[in-house]
């Protein structure tokens, strides 16, 4: 149903190292790249940052997060550990939520919301 998610940088440069340090952990590429706009994905549903078009500042939305489905608890920790070297903040280490949920929780040098899980 979800196509891709859209997030907005001030510093489009800055993100995108952060995304294509994270897309390489998850086997996933830049598809489409235009002035001020990226795109990654790994064949199915997608992440794209793009400077706002009303040239505001990017704002983060209060409560919105972008979870990035992991293949495994060690996947799931190697995002988060890649994302905390490539400037995140930490919204909560990697463990179970739950019986059946395994996650991380972190914020992008913009302060988007994201988090790496996998169920089982």
């Amino acid at each position: 149903m979800i196509g891709y998610v859209t997030l907005g940088t001030s510093d489009l440069a800055r993100a995108a190292k952060f995304y294509d340090a994270i897309a390489a952990e998850m086997g996933a590429k830049r598809f489409m790249e235009f002035d001020g706009f990226i795109a990654w994905s790994g064949g199915g549903p997608g992440i794209a940052l793009t400077k706002p078009y009303d040239g505001k500042a990017a704002s983060v939305g209060n409560g919105v997060m972008v979870a990035l489905a992991a293949k495994d608890k060690a996947q799931v920790d190697r995002i988060y550990n890649v994302a905390m070297s490539m400037g995140a903040t930490d919204e909560g280490k990697p463990g179970p939520r739950g019986e059946t949920f395994y996650a991380a929780y972190f914020r992008d040098p913009d302060g988007n919301k994201l988090n790496a899980f996998v169920m089982g």
